[in-house]
């Protein structure tokens, strides 16, 4: 056996959970860490795992997932032939102690396991053929690096009306790498180190969240500011001059439609279309009728930081 079971999440509370999970990697971790994640960023696991705090909010695709995981489960046996069991247990890896797995199904008989997903119509591309996403095929390695299984099967219900099933075989490049990544992240959280900030929007909401109150002070910018500056001001202008010729070519194709709604060529259809006028709080002329009363309901925002370079 290459892992042991450490936590018992039958026995324990949603958030002694989420707490246990701050102790190493788990799969989802994973897939942020190496950048394959929508969701997350390698700075929003670094920050949960070296924080106190625990977020026991869940999203409408969390909550819905958890829910039809059994019924996932249920029809992947009904399809395969194969019985799967519940594994209600976080597992650690015992070479690597800060990789940790909490798996949907073990499949009885065969060396492998179940992960259970779910997605809308809109994703089903990304499961045609043997197409897994990215950021789940990490995750079925990372589960395969913990247990040493010799595959992973995963399961989707796509839109509610569609099902893919499909084995990820073991990839022992891919397991070296998550296993090395894993363990250099890992040094980073003990050593309170801050991942490389990355191009994401969600670092970049992140950076902005932790350091949303200024404290007045100045200092000097080290020389390597002078390279992310002239990339902010380059970006910028070549950001202005694209929204340019955004602009002039809808213009144009305004000019063409002119009264029109619909316009064809080549391939393309292109739709200028009426809708209704959307209904807006007129603030200016309610100010004036109720001063009093608009001033009672007037909420101060928090404050904000405004970004800009001179020079």
């Amino acid at each position: 056996m290459i892992y042991k079971k450490v936590f018992d999440a039958k026995k324990a509370t949603k958030e002694d959970w989420l707490r246990f999970r701050k102790t190493g990697i788990g799969g989802s971790d994973m897939a942020a860490i190496m950048g394959l994640s929508k969701w997350k960023s390698p700075l929003d696991i670094w920050l949960e795992k070296t924080t106190d705090e625990v977020d026991e909010e869940e999203s409408r695709f969390m909550y819905w997932g958890n829910k039809l995981e059994a019924l996932v489960a249920e029809e992947f046996s009904i399809r395969t032939g194969y019985s799967v069991r519940n594994n209600n247990y976080t597992l650690q890896s015992i070479e690597h102690p800060f990789l940790l797995a909490n798996i949907d199904r073990d499949i009885v008989g065969i060396d492998s396991g179940l992960e259970c997903k779910t997605a809308n119509a809109f994703k089903r591309d990304e499961w045609e053929g043997d197409q897994v996403p990215d950021a789940y095929y990490i995750q079925c390695q990372h589960y395969m690096a913990v247990t040493g299984y010799s595959s992973w099967w995963i399961a989707c219900l796509c839109g509610g009306n569609e099902f893919f099933y499909k084995e990820i075989p073991r990839n022992e490049d891919v397991i070296t790498a998550i296993i090395d990544t894993a363990r250099e992240f890992w040094n980073m959280v003990e050593q309170r180190v801050m991942p490389a900030v990355d191009d994401s929007e969600r670092c970049n909401k992140l950076l902005k969240e932790m350091h949303k109150i200024s404290n007045g002070k100045t200092i000097d910018l080290p020389d390597t500011a002078t390279i992310f500056i002239e990339q902010y001001k380059s970006a910028d202008k070549a950001e202005k001059e694209a929204k340019a010729l955004k602009t002039e070519a809808q213009s144009q194709l305004f000019s063409l439609l002119g009264d029109n709604e619909q316009g064809f060529v080549d391939a393309y259809t292109v739709n200028w279309t009426q809708v209704a006028g959307r209904k807006t709080f007129d603030k200016k002329r309610f100010e004036t009728d109720y001063p009093q009363l608009a001033k009672e309901y007037t909420v101060q925002g928090e404050p904000t930081r405004r970004f800009s370079i001179k020079g």
